[in-house]
């Protein structure tokens, strides 16, 4: 039997059989890539957090060189790195699935155009704004530095589940309004606001309707005590509506006449009914914008925290969880996640916290290598010796602390979905 997920103060001979959310890999990671593949695994969603090139040596050094048998420049053996990852990566992804890189200055013109490369630019989504460093790099001459970037790309851009939108965004009090039923809503015009819809752009969006400012009906034929309204801008020049009149017909209950005052003085006009909450009390979504501040998903500062109540102050830069919980909820809530440069684990930190908070079963594989840590270092002192440790050491802790399970190989095995058959 599969051991139960840790932390739940349960013996596994009571336990059901349960499948682990996260799974950890120790390896070189294009060898574990190369591993999934020939076993037909497939992700949903892949993170990764590459090292960044700071000029430093990096832990991956394949032995690639050009035509002449030298090896490239700083940002070419970079890009040699990454090209083949990159490559697996998207042979990894399932048809719906997507990729987010973190990265910072020193690389992202030349990620972005590996990535355009490897997935191809009609697959770009966007290029985010991460605020990590709200109060600046102060360290050197210059900017004060204070954020990094997210590149997403779709495996298929047609295909791609990936949700733009979230419901944290969306604030309840810009609905101020409460119905007889107790759902929350606004006014927003029925009238399309911007002026590039009008009645020549959008001939049948430019009809008369009917509405009562007494009662609040609307509707699109004539009836007693109504007054005809054509859709205006303020300046009283012709507009258009947003519904079409089918869907007018379809959903009165949406809409309210109601009298105005307006540049030209009192008029009575539609708004609709914005509801905060469906009828079948579906959350709302707002769109996500492209700059992502440390206050919505967290900082460095916040991220160190987060790792040393688990585990201790042992790694520098790690992500929050906040910022890949975000990432998380642009994807459904089944998705199978592969990071393959885990860092110090914060993507199965975060699957695990996801799941608890929203009863999703996504499940996460982090592959790390076992690059030593520095002599002297608070991870070397804590008796962590590579990097690997370190992330087994985190997803051990979030295994104990939020439950979920932990299963770990080493040495790159190939690791079969516990939800395949």
């Amino acid at each position: 039997m599969r051991r139960g997920p840790a932390g739940r103060g349960c013996s596994t001979d009571t336990l059901p059989s349960v499948e682990p959310w996260n799974t950890f890999v120790e390896g070189d990671n294009l060898d574990v890539l190369r591993r999934l593949h020939d076993t037909g695994e497939r992700f949903d969603l892949v993170y990764i957090d590459p090292p960044y090139n700071t000029g430093n040596d990096f832990a991956y050094v394949d032995d690639i060189r050009g035509a002449d048998g030298r090896r490239g420049g700083r940002h070419d053996a970079w890009v040699a790195m990454m090209r083949p990852r990159l490559e697996m990566a998207r042979a990894l992804l399932t048809e719906r699935g997507a990729i987010y890189v973190s990265i910072d200055d020193n690389e992202a013109a030349y990620l972005r155009l590996l990535l355009d490369d490897v997935f191809g630019e009609e697959c770009f989504l966007a290029q985010v704004v991460v605020n990590l460093n709200p109060k600046g790099r102060q360290l050197g001459s210059g900017f004060a530095t204070s954020h990094e970037y997210l590149l997403v790309y779709a495996r298929d851009a047609r295909r791609c589940v990936l949700d733009a939108s979230s419901t944290d965004l969306v604030d309840e009090r810009d609905f101020p309004l409460v119905s007889e039923d107790g759902r929350r809503f606004r006014h927003l015009p029925l009238r399309n606001t911007n002026k590039k819809f009008n009645p020549v752009t959008a001939p049948t969006l430019h009809f008369p309707v009917y509405g009562d400012p007494d009662s609040g009906r609307v509707t699109t034929e004539p009836f007693a005590g109504a007054h005809e309204i054509t859709p205006v801008f303020g300046d009283g020049t012709a507009a258009v509506w947003r519904w079409s009149r089918p869907l007018i017909e379809q959903r009165p209950g949406d809409l309210v006449c109601r009298r105005v005052a307006g540049r030209r003085g009192e008029r009575v006009d539609v708004f609709q009914r914005d509801w905060l909450h469906g009828v079948d009390g579906g959350g709302r979504r707002k769109k996500l914008r492209t700059i992502w501040l440390a206050e919505e998903v967290g900082s460095t500062d916040t991220a160190v925290a987060e790792l040393k109540v688990l585990v201790g102050h042992v790694f520098e830069s790690p992500k929050p969880t906040g910022l890949i919980r975000r990432i998380l909820a642009t994807m459904p809530s089944d998705a199978r996640v592969l990071d393959f440069f885990a860092g110090s684990g914060t993507t199965g930190h975060a699957v695990a916290l996801a799941n608890t908070a929203d009863g999703g079963t996504r499940t996460c594989l982090s592959v790390n290598s076992a690059e030593p840590t520095r002599p002297g270092s608070n991870a070397a002192n804590a008796g962590l010796a590579t990097v690997a440790a370190i992330t087994r050491a985190r997803l051990r802790a979030v295994a104990a602390a939020i439950g979920g399970g932990l299963d770990e190989s080493v040495h790159g095995a190939a690791v079969q979905d516990p939800r395949s058959p």
